[in-house]
This record gives C-alpha cells, sequence and structure tokens, in this order.
C-alpha cells in the first residue's frame, strides 16, 4: 500500500491496513509481514502526527539501512502514536534523528517499558515536575535573582560542579525571611501533564517518586498533593524566621541522584528495566544513564544528547506516550474492520 492512500487521520488506518497484522515500511510503501520486528524501537507521537512523518521516517531509514515493521496506531494520552520495531538498535540512527528537524517527538530506543509490569519512576523536580527553578524564585525575592539565575543556568548546563554551586547559591539568601519560601510554593506551576502521569502510572502499580537538586520545601508540597512514594531533596537550615543560607546534610546531586533510584529499584523490587528518569539538566544525566529508560524534558542541549529519549514537544504526557507504547506491540489491526 502507497503511504499516500492512508487515510489523514491515523485513527482510521485500520481500516486501510486491516489485512495484515504488521507491515513493513518502505520509501513511499508499507508492505503486509507475518512476523514484526523488535531488536529495536521507533516511537513517532504528536498531535500533528500524519503519514508525511512517516515518509520522512522511511528517508531516514532507507539511508541508513535500517529495517522496520509498523505495528497498530493508537492514542496515549489523547496524543497519536506510532511504533515501529526494527531489525537491529541503531546509535546512527538516535544520532541522525536527533539532528534533524521534527514538530513532532520521535525517539529510537533499545528497549520499552510496560505498564502491564510493576515500574518505577523517579523524576527531578524544578523545571521537570514543575515549570520554574525554585532557587531562582526564591533568590528572586530576595532581591539577588540575578546573580543567583546565573549560577543555576550555568550548573544546569554542566558547566558547574553542582554541589558547590548550590551552596553558593543557598549562600547568597542568608538573612532571607523563611515566607519567602510560602510564598514560591503558593505559586508553584505543575508541569502539563504531572497529574495524569502520576495518577496513569499509580493505577498501573508503579511507584513514583521525587529525586532533586532543589528543596524539601517544595517536593514535600508535590509528594503530599500527589501521593508520590518518596521524594529526596535538600533542607534549607533556619534560623528562627530567616534563611542561614546553608543546607543541612549532603547535597541531593547526579550521584545521590543515581543512588536514589538503584535504592528505590531494589526496595521495590522493579525490574531494572523497568525504570525510568525523567530530567532536564546536567545533574540529572547519571540516573537517567542508569535507569531502563532516560527521559530528557525540555532540556539543555547536553542533556538531550546524551538523553536516551527526549521531550521536545511534550509535556509530561509525552512520558506516558513512551511508557505506553508497548501496548501497541499486543495488538494486532482490527480483523474485524472492512
Amino acid at each position: 500500500m502507497l503511504l499516500s492512500e492512508l487515510p489523514p487521520s491515523l485513527s482510521d488506518w485500520s481500516r486501510s491496513l486491516s489485512h495484515a497484522p504488521w507491515w513493513q515500511l518502505h520509501s513511499a510503501a508499507l508492505h503486509p509481514v507475518s512476523a514484526p520486528l523488535s531488536a529495536g524501537w521507533l516511537v513517532l507521537f504528536g498531535r500533528s502526527l500524519q503519514v508525511a512523518h512517516l515518509a520522512k521516517l522511511a528517508d531516514t531509514l532507507t539511508g541508513l539501512g535500517v529495517v522496520a515493521t509498523l505495528y497498530p496506531t493508537t492514542e496515549v494520552a489523547e496524543v497519536p502514536l506510532l511504533l515501529l520495531g526494527t531489525d537491529t538498535f541503531s546509535d546512527e540512527l538516535v544520532a541522525q534523528l536527533k539532528r534533524e528537524q521534527w514538530d513532532i517527538d520521535i525517539c529510537h530506543l533499545p528497549a520499552l517499558p510496560t505498564l502491564n509490569e510493576p515500574g518505577l519512576l523517579v523524576m527531578d523536580m524544578d523545571s521537570t515536575a514543575i515549570q520554574i527553578e525554585c532557587i531562582d524564585e526564591i533568590a528572586r525575592l530576595a532581591g539577588v535573582g540575578e546573580q543567583v539565575a546565573a549560577v543555576t543556568a550555568a550548573a544546569m548546563q554542566g558547566k558547574l560542579e553542582f554541589a558547590a554551586s548550590l551552596r553558593n547559591r543557598v549562600a547568597l539568601l542568608a538573612g532571607a525571611p523563611v515566607t519567602i519560601l510560602d510564598e514560591v510554593a503558593a505559586n508553584m506551576p505543575w508541569m502539563p501533564g504531572l497529574p495524569l502521569m502520576v495518577k496513569t502510572l499509580k493505577q498501573a502499580g508503579w511507584k513514583v517518586a521525587i529525586a532533586s537538586g532543589g528543596f524539601t520545601r517544595f517536593a514535600g508540597q508535590l509528594q503530599q498533593a500527589l501521593g508520590l512514594d518518596a521524594v529526596f531533596a535538600n533542607e534549607l537550615v533556619v534560623d528562627g524566621d530567616t534563611l542561614t543560607g546553608q543546607v543541612h546534610g549532603r547535597i541531593v546531586d547526579a550521584a545521590v541522584k543515581a543512588e536514589v533510584l538503584q535504592q528505590l529499584a531494589q526496595q521495590y523490587g522493579i525490574a531494572a528495566s523497568q525504570t525510568v528518569a525523567v530530567g532536564d539538566g546536567a545533574n540529572d544525566l547519571n540516573m537517567m544513564a542508569v535507569a531502563g529508560l532516560g527521559i530528557a524534558i525540555h532540556a539543555k542541549p547536553l542533556v538531550q544528547a546524551q538523553a536516551a529519549a527526549t521531550l521536545n514537544h511534550h509535556d509530561l504526557e509525552g512520558v506516558l506516550c513512551l511508557i505506553g507504547a508497548s501496548a501497541c506491540r499486543d495488538r494486532r489491526w482490527d480483523m474485524a474492520r472492512s
């Protein structure tokens, strides 16, 4: 079947493709096959997803000599999604897809987690679970916003050692009233898709936690509101009604985040392949590396380059797309439709 013959809406593809369970993708067509490929996975998702995206992908695959088969279409979190199995996992394909310009999110992965088994998701907080960097907001209210924001940006890009940079930023907050924390917490914008993601994962029996280089005041509020299983963050030292400019105990940096993910997986008896790490900054790369799937969301260039999966056009509903994509493997085109 020529790609140009497919209906505009993905929801109508099952009617056109119902006479074969899977389809091999060629440059301008789909050919029916009796067995799918599963050595690697391509996940394409976006509200604008259409045939043109599949055609563009076909050209890229042909150029790299990668063969792919199309699984049945689906929607996850109301986002249209395509899953293709490949004959190999290709680092070259990963790099090529990241170089190309897409108006949807597309990822090439060696394996996919599933909602059909217990799992663990550990996410960063600032600019991941929420849309702000809390320390920058605290600093702004304390009158040292520009100084702190510049250091935060450099640390998230991997240009500064995180623990030392955090202590230096917190030192600038010495003498600020504790009520600033309440003001920031009251106006803390959640990342779109956060409640849906947490609810969906919890209903599927997953554990959800935060490992943050931010602060317990805000992570604890999210835990209470969303029913998170655990939070790990830094504790600001308070003297009476003011901040001392110090942090209590060990800083939750890149190494600690990776430890948290591994410790929680062991505690809850979660297989490594069923662990997911989500973040945006350089200090999230270690936990992404030890997770079964590392997802960068609206991330810095260094993080996008190294993360297994990147979300550039979706918020946290995109995490559900990647975790829920495996449902396509268990389906066939609706053979009853004609």
